[in-house]
């Protein structure tokens, strides 16, 4: 839906199941898991020595978003050196928010803000506005790309792959909440690997590890940044929870895509590649016994699930040494795994703890 930040549910709660898709939604680099997905993707849009903001002749080279410098204040600086990458993006139905992230003139933004277009309006920070081509989008990770023509001066933002996130951090957003252009809010990292659900174009529940941030992101800031102290992007703004179905507003629990699994997806959709999915083949639920965890309610036969020996009762209470605390963490797990991942589970089976090794296969939905 153009233009609205969906809301969420709290997930994993108690007594909720999941067909455990255990469908994988995206092809990250291989041996990766959790918010840090895969090396260092570095294209040089998200080094680790950004230019500083241009603000003369840019010659052959596009300026990227760079980074704050030490002593400055820091939301004001990271508005300023980030604030020109953000635009906003309009559709037919409505609007959201997006960051250039390439200097061929990649946009990333969230699936839901440009899903059912072909083509957007996208407006930068000083009002140009340009038209964009919607590259593609996997609604299972809430990503979507858009393309425009470079134009001089165009500012790339810095990407903060590989960066191990703490909970603590600033964060700051920008983007355009009810259409209020490059409108900036500021928090911090309430906590990172929280897995979040999504919905996949075939109607079954999905799941991200998600950032959760209290800076505050309202509909409209749907695909915008989300950066750290330096200005470096280190999520796309995807969804909040609101305190009730009457209500829309921010309460200081919104969630993010993390970058490395945003860069991923995007990777994807520009090389016409869709998004591969891994495949468990298990269905569980949340434990409810003293021990936490996903309990399987259901194997298929001849799945990776029923090759590996898990067995209907198991809890999985870790997935390749990521703790398992619900029915939702396992179906975030393994999104973010590819098809052939060879994986080790840890399950409790009647009281005792068992290794299984699982290679995931790729889904047929």
């Amino acid at each position: 839906m153009s233009g609205v930040l969906p809301s969420r549910s709290t997930a994993g709660g108690a007594g909720r199941s999941f067909k455990a898709a255990l469908v994988a939604f995206a092809v990250f680099a291989s041996g990766a898991a959790g918010v840090a997905v895969g090396a260092n993707l570095s294209d040089g849009t998200g080094g680790s020595q950004p230019a500083a903001l241009a603000t003369g002749d840019r010659g052959s080279q596009i300026p990227t978003s760079g980074t704050v410098a030490a002593g400055a204040e820091p939301v004001a600086a990271v508005a300023q050196v980030l604030s020109p990458a953000v635009v906003q993006i309009e559709t037919e139905s409505g609007l959201g928010s997006g960051f250039v992230y390439d200097e061929s003139g990649l946009i990333l933004t969230a699936a839901h803000v440009i899903e059912g277009s072909r083509s957007v309006t996208v407006r930068f920070a000083d009002g140009t506005r340009l038209s964009g081509t919607v590259v593609g989008t996997d609604s299972s990770t809430d990503v979507g790309v858009v393309r425009i023509e470079p134009v001089e001066g165009m500012v790339v933002a810095t990407l903060a792959l590989d960066e191990d996130l703490k909970v603590g951090q600033v964060a700051v957003a920008i983007g355009s909440p009810f259409g209020l252009h490059q409108t900036v809010t500021a928090g911090i990292v309430s906590a990172v690997g929280r897995s979040t659900e999504t919905q996949g174009r075939d109607g079954r529940t999905r799941a991200i590890p998600a950032i959760q941030t209290d800076a505050p992101i309202n509909s409209g800031n749907s695909g915008g940044a989300l950066a750290d102290r330096q200005g470096r992007v280190i999520g796309v703004n995807s969804s909040i929870i609101t305190a009730d179905s009457n209500s829309s507003g921010n309460v200081g629990v919104g969630f993010a895509i993390p970058i490395d699994i945003a860069k991923a997806v995007a990777d994807r959709l520009v090389e016409g590649r869709s998004p591969q999915s891994g495949y468990l083949g298990v269905s569980s639920s949340d434990a409810t016994g003293s021990t936490a965890g996903a309990q399987i309610e259901e194997v298929e036969p001849g799945s990776p699930a029923s090759d590996a020996g898990l067995s209907v009762g198991d809890v999985v209470v870790a997935f390749d040494g990521r703790s398992i605390g619900s029915a939702i963490d396992l179906v975030a797990a393994v999104t973010t795994r590819a098809p052939g991942d060879e994986i080790d589970i840890t399950v409790d089976r009647d009281g005792r703890r068992t290794e299984v090794n699982v290679v995931l296969a790729q889904a047929t939905n």
